[in-house]
């Protein structure tokens, strides 16, 4: 049955790669999800273009594993020589857009949650989610999905890590920040000039250090990402606009790097787009983690975001696939890597879970 499995995951991977599925325009790819369910004999729920199940013997008194990746993509940028629409294996790779982020990822989880759909006397529920706009942390992916599904208790995000454990992760805070002036001509004096005076916020920003470190995350990762002021070559700007891109580590909350740039940066306004991407960690003795170091896996800190983001439950990323190649033009990932990645998952479940 794992071999047929993994044929299938294959098959799939290779339909999901010609269908398009840009952020928001997942409708046909989440079709692909409930056909591998009716084809399954498995009960399935869809909302939106977010598909969902339980294991057959579902039992509320138990705790919950999540098993989630996204079926959606990024457009493929200018660089391309393939057509990334079409699924083609040549040296054992299988080029196409998504096939390494996160389609070998999300065939995989699917084929082990098959694998133990119909397991009796499971320590934890399995529950499967394929969902969508997980590239552009959209509102209608995971997040709408956590008040449908049963309460979470742990899960598994498959992002390509090359089946390491990443156990904790980054979050991330954008601000918009302000440096106010005095607008005026060119050719007059004005020493109250927004640009001038945001030369020395801008080193500010360089030079300021967030104490607290994680042993996972390292430190919190500050940078000025943007800059804007100015309508013509003859007027001083009132003001200066610049975004700060905060990545955040488990050692604070995104509501305190908030308020500690609020209350520290030397700008006359500073705002957070948002606070819902938190970063995200599992404790390193939980029995998913020694299950997959008993494997032979390594553990590390992630710095890229992925859809842990919007859980609010110990999490680890995890799957086949190198996150190098996310993105990129070309896109591929191992065929082997897939075949791998599902007898990994499999074997990590069947060890964490006692089966």
């Amino acid at each position: 049955m794992k071999l047929e499995l993994q044929k299938d995951a294959l098959e799939l991977l290779k339909n999901l790669i010609k269908t398009q599925s840009f952020s928001k325009e997942e409708d046909k790819t989440a079709d692909l999800l409930e056909d591998w369910f009716r084809t399954k004999e498995m009960t399935f729920y869809r909302h939106l273009n977010n598909v969902w199940a339980t294991n057959k013997y579902f039992d509320p008194d138990k705790p919950s594993l999540l098993l989630n990746s996204h079926h959606d993509t990024v457009k493929p940028n200018s660089a391309y020589t393939r057509d990334p629409f079409k699924a083609e294996i040549e040296d054992g790779k299988l080029y196409g857009l998504g096939s390494n982020d996160a389609g070998g990822c999300l065939v995989s989880l699917l084929a082990t949650f098959t694998w133990f759909y119909e397991s009796k006397d499971l320590e934890y529920n399995l529950i499967f989610a394929g969902t969508a706009e997980e590239e552009i942390n959209g509102k209608n992916g995971i997040a709408c999905m956590l008040s449908k599904m049963p309460k979470i208790d742990v899960a598994i995000v498959g992002e390509p890590t090359l089946m390491q454990l990443a156990i904790a992760e980054k979050g991330l805070v954008v601000f918009d920040a302000k440096v106010k002036g005095t607008p005026s001509h060119a050719a007059h004096p004005n020493d109250n000039n927004a640009i001038y005076k945001t030369a020395e916020v801008l080193k500010w920003f360089e030079k300021f250090d967030f104490p607290k470190d994680s042993d996972a995350l390292g430190k919190v990762k500050l940078t000025v990402t943007q800059i804007n002021a100015g309508s013509q070559h003859n007027v001083v700007p009132g003001h200066v606009d610049m975004v700060i891109d905060v990545r955040v580590n488990d050692a604070y909350s995104n509501t305190e790097i908030e308020q500690i740039l609020q209350e520290n940066a030397p700008v006359d306004e500073i705002k957070a787009r948002s606070l819902r991407l938190n970063s995200s960690s599992i404790p390193s003795d939980h029995e998913l983690i020694k299950a997959g170091i008993s494997l032979g896996m390594e553990t590390y800190g992630s710095p890229t975001l992925s859809d842990q983001a919007m859980l609010n439950c110990p999490s680890l990323k995890l799957g086949p696939g190198d996150s190098t190649r996310s993105h990129s033009a070309d896109e591929f990932i191992y065929v082997k890597e897939i075949e791998e990645g599902i007898e990994k998952y499999i074997k990590l479940l069947a060890k964490a879970l006692k089966i």
